[in-house]
């Protein structure tokens, strides 16, 4: 049985997360340290201000969002990846010498995991809520950074030898789609879908799981990914690119890199730049074969299904409401293309 009433609550008030943060700098003795919000969704993440001026970046991560094993093998993971030359925030750790800290919300008695990542100067390539910022021939430019980093990652993680007691999300068949086990949610409990949209993905995902039952998952095509690979997680400091954000970093096949750091910008033109680009490095770095690179379509939509899975499971939240309608368009679309002439006749009479 899928499980509709699973929901994942607004993040803690600002209120409690700067009670939290307030304990947290006591951990790595910076009380004295200025503090200010940059952002607040799964996370709460703070620039802290040393009187010195020396800058660091706290994050207060959502209660349960991530158990503490799962913390600890991001950061190794990030430490890992900057030794072998990917550069990633370094990861400060507490006057303990732990990697994170734990710190107890005084209203519920929860617990919330905090860590505290070395601040990063520079610009983010872009922005994929704005592509225009870019303009078509910079994307292309942006976007083979983005394949060459990809690669990179993928071609130290494949032979790096897991910690003991490392423990990743899966961005697996089971992750993405599972009725129980999907990390985001399941995509066909979203209210707004019809019976006969709920027919057309469902046809969707069951080719989905049968191409990618297939495919398999040997070295050369699933692994460590990033998962968030987009312009915004990667700033030039004016000597070097420096990857950002893994929280949502775990195992899947390497394509999951790739349709996520271009799904957003799919019925639009600045998505073949995009995809070319990203190619290109990734191919100047990795082999990616053209038999895996068949796969595109269906991985288009899995990205589609799974981002339908979020939306369920925020319904209400701003960027939920905001955007359910299109990725519900968005995913018939895909699901139509990758089902083809075996779609149902009424849907594509529908889309048409």
């Amino acid at each position: 049985m899928s499980q509709p009433e699973r929901l994942h609550p607004e993040p803690a008030s600002l209120q409690t997360f700067d009670a939290l943060a307030t304990q947290a700098q006591g951990r790595w003795g910076l009380q004295q340290a200025a503090r200010r919000l940059l952002a607040r969704r799964e996370n709460a993440v703070y620039e802290l201000r040393q009187p010195e001026g020396e800058r660091s970046v706290l994050r207060i991560h959502r209660h349960g969002y991530h158990t503490l094993e799962a913390l600890q093998s991001e950061l190794q993971w990030m430490q890992a990846l900057n030794d072998a030359g990917v550069q990633t925030p370094a990861v400060i750790r507490t006057r303990d010498g732990e990697l994170y800290a734990q710190v107890r919300c005084a209203h519920t008695g929860q617990e919330h995991l905090c860590d505290l990542l070395g601040w990063v100067d520079g610009d983010a390539l872009g922005r994929c809520e704005d592509p225009q910022s870019l303009g078509s021939a910079q994307i292309l430019d942006t976007y083979r950074t983005v394949g060459q980093t990809a690669a990179r990652i993928h071609q130290f993680s494949s032979t790096w030898p897991l910690p003991q007691g490392f423990t990743r999300p899966s961005w697996d068949l089971d992750g993405c789609l599972g009725e129980q086990h999907s990390l985001w949610g399941c995509w066909h409990d979203l209210a707004v879908l019809t019976p006969l949209e709920r027919e057309v993905l469902g046809a969707g995902a069951a080719r989905i799981t049968t191409l990618l039952q297939a495919f398999g998952q040997a070295p050369d095509r699933y692994g460590l990914v990033h998962a968030d690979l987009v312009p915004d997680n990667l700033i030039d400091d004016g000597r070097r690119i420096v990857v950002l954000d893994f929280d949502d970093s775990g195992f899947g096949w390497h394509l999951w890199e790739l349709v996520t750091a271009v799904f957003w910008y799919l019925d639009t033109p600045h998505y073949a730049p995009a995809l070319q680009g990203y190619l290109e490095g990734y191919r100047s770095v990795r082999d990616l074969p053209d038999e895996h690179l068949a796969l595109l379509p269906a991985f288009l939509l899995l990205r589609s299904l799974v981002y339908m899975g979020w939306m369920h499971t925020r319904r209400g939240q701003p960027t939920a409401v905001q955007l359910t309608g299109h990725i519900r368009d968005t995913s018939l679309k895909l699901a139509l293309d990758l089902l083809g002439d075996d779609a149902p006749v009424a849907a594509r009479e529908q889309v048409a």
